[in-house]
């Protein structure tokens, strides 16, 4: 069981949202231990702790906040954070959404790579997968089983010659996340793009920070970054909402056809059946999981 960990010191970044196009500065500080991931609208003067019961949306992308002062897009800095072991920082932005930047998290773990990772003097518990447990949700489907470390294992299904059927399975620790998972960008298809601007949404979107598909294939002069790019994407984004739940999660972890209002079912449902998990603490005891 490793320590804590936080940042060393205060790291800015800034750009624009994705789905709002507006611009926004992101500084990251470090916070004490047991604080957890703290988002803050220094714009609206108000803090929003990272956990399940503070997602508002799920609507093509995860969405924190209260109904009225929300943060936008948070699944990348979520997956990077989680990503690099990051336990404890506070977020503070000054506008409605993260910015996107290249549309992954290669550039968020870079930021946070420049701030330094400090250890704190006390254990992480993290949630220990004790038994299977399945949940469909329509033509989606996330399974938990017992493992021994973070293993994620992503299907994806698309109508689309290029893209089609893609499938991964990721050993996660920092190195493969940095390497294998990071790097993979988000993505969309032209017809969908059109309809999302038409909506209001997709706003900041562009070649630069996102794959766009027509019916004839990439539109990005650049191409992909890997060939199934698209599904290591996904396991990008549920890094980030599972980190929601607060804890560090050891088990393997399947999903197939998922999306963040899928993920945010299952997160939901595996803390409703504890007979499924434990915390492990230095005592390897049990403990009954408190979330707002």
């Amino acid at each position: 069981m490793r320590l804590q960990r936080t940042l060393k010191r205060e790291v800015a970044f800034n750009g624009i949202g994705l789905h709002t196009g507006k611009h926004a500065t992101v500084s990251l500080k470090p916070a004490p231990r047991d604080s957890g991931i703290i988002f803050t609208r220094v714009d609206k003067i108000m803090q929003i702790r990272s956990h399940i019961g503070a997602v508002s949306d799920t609507a093509y992308a995860t969405t924190l906040g209260n109904g009225i002062v929300k943060i936008r897009t948070v699944e990348h800095i979520l997956s990077a954070l989680a990503g690099l072991g990051i336990d404890n920082a506070i977020i503070e932005i000054n506008g409605p959404e993260i910015p996107i930047l290249d549309g992954s998290s290669t550039e968020l773990v870079s930021i946070i790579l420049k701030a330094g990772i400090a250890k704190q003097a006390k254990k992480r518990p993290y949630l220990r997968i004790t038994k299977p447990l399945c949940m469909t949700d329509g033509h989606s489907e996330v399974t938990v089983f017992p493992y021994d470390g973070t293993k994620i294992t992503y299907r994806i299904e698309f109508n689309h010659h290029l893209l089609g059927e893609q499938s991964l399975s990721v050993d996660l620790n920092e190195e493969t996340f940095i390497t294998e998972i990071a790097p993979a960008r988000t993505f969309g298809f032209l017809k969908d793009v059109e309809y999302m601007t038409a909506n209001g949404l997709a706003r900041g979107g562009s070649l630069n920070n996102a794959i766009i598909l027509s019916d004839k294939g990439v539109m990005n002069p650049s191409g992909l970054r890997f060939k199934d790019e698209f599904v290591r994407h996904k396991i990008l984004d549920l890094i980030g909402d599972f980190s929601l739940i607060g804890f560090p999660i050891y088990g393997h972890i399947f999903a197939n056809r998922a999306g963040h209002s899928t993920n945010l079912k299952f997160m939901k449902k595996l803390l409703s059946c504890s007979d499924c998990w434990e915390i492990a603490t230095e005592a390897e005891q049990r403990h009954q999981m408190l979330y707002q």
